[in-house]
């Protein structure tokens, strides 16, 4: 099985030792992005909303590396600090896609890399 790590210029760079995508025959998977700028690698602060665009950006360049779009998504994760913060997340993520809708589960954890609001991982299938 051959197995491509996609790790594009015009994306957020791994923080760690992974890779932020991996392309398994037709099947994308993109780790947890979290709201790092791509221009600069440096954590974007500001609000949920802001945050989870940036985030919401990182997976649409990682997709469009691995030659897919949000259309591909079928699964996502959407780890959130503050679960009072999930309307304001849900309003951004909805932007990003259309009917049929990916299964999604939403969690609540202690912390997340670099202190950020949000991260959130993918599985896409492609054509």
């Amino acid at each position: 099985m051959v197995r491509e790590a996609l790790n594009p210029a015009g994306a957020a760079q791994a923080i760690g030792p992974y890779s932020p995508a991996l392309r398994v025959g037709n099947l994308l998977f993109l780790s947890g992005s979290i709201p790092i700028d791509p221009a600069t690698g440096q954590l974007l602060t500001g609000d949920i909303t802001e945050q989870a665009t940036r985030v919401m950006e990182n997976i649409g360049a990682l997709l469009e590396a691995g030659g897919g779009s949000y259309r591909h998504v079928v699964k996502t994760t959407v780890f959130l600090t503050d679960m009072n913060e999930f309307a304001a997340m849900n309003q951004v993520y909805a932007k990003y896609f259309a009917a049929p809708y990916p299964a999604r589960a939403t969690v609540q954890v202690s912390r997340l890399p670099r202190d950020c609001r949000i991260e959130v991982e993918v599985i896409a299938v492609l054509d």
